[in-house]
This record gives C-alpha cells, sequence and structure tokens, in this order.
C-alpha cells in the first residue's frame, strides 16, 4: 500500500512539474505570440455569443483607445508593478461597509493575466491564480505588451473581443481611427460589456464615457501615460 501511495506521488509530482514548465513556457511565448483563444471566448462561442476577434499590432491601436482605458480602468498603470496597494485597500473598506455592492480594484495587469489564462468569477482560487500570473506577466513581458494584449482580448460586447472588433461592430471603422468620444464610450462598458450597450447607446455608457473623457484630458500630459501613447 505504501508503495503504491509513493508512485501515485511521484506521478503526481512529474505531472505537476510539467504543468508548470507548460504555463511558464505559454506565458514567454504570450510575449510575442497573440493567445489563440481564451477560456472566456470558448465560453461564449459555446453559449451561442458567437466570437468576434481581429487581433491587432500595438500601432494599430489608436492614441485615443489606449489613453481611455488607462483613464477608465488603471490610471497608476505605468508606475505599479502590477497591483495598486492603495486600491486594493479602499475596496476593502468599501466592501466591508457595503456588502452587498462589492467594488473591484484589478489593475490592467490583473485583467490581463485573468482574460488570457484564467476564467471569469470570483473565489479565492482563482484570485491567487491570478496573483501569480499577474506576477509573471509584470516580470517577462513590458507595459506596452500587457496593454495592447489587453485591449486585444478584453469582452466588449455579446461575443465582441478586442478593440478592432469593437471599432468595426460599433463605428464601422479600424480601432486606429476612433475618435476619443468613440474610444471612451467602448471603453465604458468595460465593467459589463452585455448590459452596458454601446450600440443602442445605454445611458450608463453616455455618462461614464463622458467621465472617461474628462479623465483622459487630465491624465493625457502625464509623462509616462504619453510614452504609451505614441
Amino acid at each position: 500500500m505504501k508503495k503504491k501511495s509513493n508512485r501515485w506521488w511521484q506521478i503526481s509530482k512529474k505531472i505537476l512539474l510539467w504543468m508548470f514548465i507548460g504555463q511558464f513556457c505559454y506565458i514567454i511565448l504570450c510575449r510575442w505570440i497573440n493567445p489563440p483563444v481564451t477560456i472566456t471566448q470558448l465560453v461564449e462561442l459555446l453559449r451561442g455569443n458567437g466570437l468576434k476577434r481581429d487581433y491587432i499590432s500595438f500601432s494599430e491601436m489608436s492614441p485615443n483607445i489606449r489613453l481611455a482605458v488607462m483613464a477608465a480602468e488603471d490610471q497608476l498603470f505605468p508606475d505599479h508593478n502590477g497591483f495598486d496597494v492603495k486600491a486594493i485597500k479602499k475596496a476593502i473598506d468599501y466592501n466591508e461597509k457595503h456588502p452587498k455592492k462589492t467594488r473591484g480594484a484589478s489593475t490592467i495587469s490583473q485583467q490581463t493575466a485573468k482574460n488570457v489564462f484564467l476564467w471569469q468569477g470570483g473565489g479565492f482560487f482563482r484570485k491567487g491564480l491570478e496573483v501569480y500570473f499577474t506576477f509573471m506577466i509584470e516580470k517577462l513581458w513590458n507595459k506596452k505588451r500587457i496593454l495592447q494584449t489587453y485591449l486585444n482580448v478584453a469582452e466588449m460586447g455579446r461575443g465582441i473581443f478586442g478593440v478592432q472588433a469593437a471599432a468595426r461592430a460599433y463605428f464601422n471603422k479600424d480601432a486606429k481611427d476612433l475618435t476619443r468620444l468613440e474610444a471612451a464610450q467602448i471603453i465604458a462598458c468595460l465593467p459589463n460589456p452585455k448590459k452596458f450597450t454601446v450600440k443602442p447607446l445605454s445611458r450608463y455608457v453616455s455618462l461614464r464615457a463622458g467621465n472617461i473623457l474628462r479623465q483622459m484630458n487630465n491624465l493625457e500630459p502625464d509623462p509616462e501615460i504619453n510614452a504609451l501613447l505614441h
């Protein structure tokens, strides 16, 4: 019995080792190669929502969409190492006071890690994996690659993934030609792209887009933000 347990333990260790090597190699590959598919994309496809996506390079993304996503989702993106500690503390305090109305504090790096390597939803196990993958992409990629990947894989409508697919679906143009308002409207839907629609324009997206535009104006002069726009 003891020999059998040791044998299974040895097999398990080998499996875990190869899994670790596999995911590590995949993280490195995704530094240069776009993920073939994500779990979220597969789920939406199986649900019958289709899969509209068209991965594009960093230079093919309008500076407006890059600025809009940082203004709305993560204004400290160029400065942090993947985690916004102050925002996390604020979210914890808020959630303790409002247990029925939770608030998140995920950075663009964390959202990229979740969208590329994991699945949607909460739970301590997934959150733990998210911390690991966030740490790894911050170490092995660079900020431009993280931003590019996020804007390519984020869900931006029912079955619509990435800024190119969103730009074509909502404004019949390429992502490089998006105006500031159009970029703000696309990014405004991100909290819940199925509920907060760009087309037809929901009230939430309209109001949030106005706030994002103001934040874009405030943020653009920042040298480190500006470096990611050119």
